[in-house]
């Protein structure tokens, strides 16, 4: 057993707030025993603020200001009350060509900010089957240079319905362990992504080394989220 609070993330990603979001018994507001971070997108961050709901960014970029038609800064999600930031979700590094370096930026430029990133890490389904799955891992690890918070997510697993095993995953989890600093390794907190559900959250959570989950599908969902929340908690 740890110290490490569990830290529980809804990426809602490009979609509205579900449905009772806002409600006086939300699942997604601040609550002893687990810290719950919410990821709206960015047109949805000030209503979650007006709630008083602890609010992250699901992307930002690492520079302060200039000529990025799109793009927000971390200094303006800081700004306007944002306190967490993902970077290098597996999405963002396919559809946006998101390097290793590019989020090493990113979660520099975060910190700088005073927002605390998560930076997104795993293999894709043709890495794992080749056998590079840790090779691609470490890479990505090592990549980032400032204290943050690490979510394995196999990109096999996102979206798909399938999710790593609770072995396979805490063998990761260990292993993103490993390569962190010594001075802050056992204080680190580690999160599981990939097609978290209800029905596999305990067996998930139970690993010694997993200590949250970054929710994406489920997490629109606000009754599977307070369930997973729940039985995120130590028994």
């Amino acid at each position: 057993m740890t110290n490490r609070i569990p830290l529980i993330a809804a990426n809602w990603k490009m979609n509205a707030p579900p449905v009772g979001w806002d409600g006086e018994d939300s699942p997604y507001s601040p609550r002893d025993g687990a810290d719950v971070v919410v990821f709206p997108s960015h047109l949805d961050i000030h209503v979650c603020l007006e709630k008083f709901l602890t609010v992250g960014s699901q992307c930002g970029r690492p520079e302060a200001q200039g000529a990025f038609t799109g793009d927000i800064s971390m200094a303006l999600l800081a700004a306007h009350g944002c306190t967490w930031v993902l970077c290098g979700h597996s999405e963002r590094r396919m559809h946006h060509s998101e390097s290793d370096a590019f989020v090493a930026l990113q979660a520099s430029a975060a910190v700088a900010a005073g927002l605390h990133p998560i930076v997104c890490v795993g293999e894709t389904a043709d890495e794992r089957e080749m056998g590079q799955a840790k090779d691609v891992v470490k890479r990505q690890v090592q990549a980032i240079e400032v204290p943050a918070t690490f979510a394995y997510e196999p990109v096999w697993a996102i979206g798909t319905g399938v999710t790593a095993s609770p072995d396979d995953a805490q063998e990761m989890h260990a292993f993103i362990r490993s390569l962190l600093p010594k001075a802050g390794r056992d204080s680190a907190r580690i999160i599981y992504g990939g097609s978290v559900k209800p029905d596999n959250t305990k067996a998930l959570m139970m690993q010694p080394d997993i200590d949250g989950a970054l929710v994406g599908n489920a997490s629109l969902d606000p009754a599977s989220f307070r369930k997973i929340i729940e039985f995120s908690l130590p028994s």
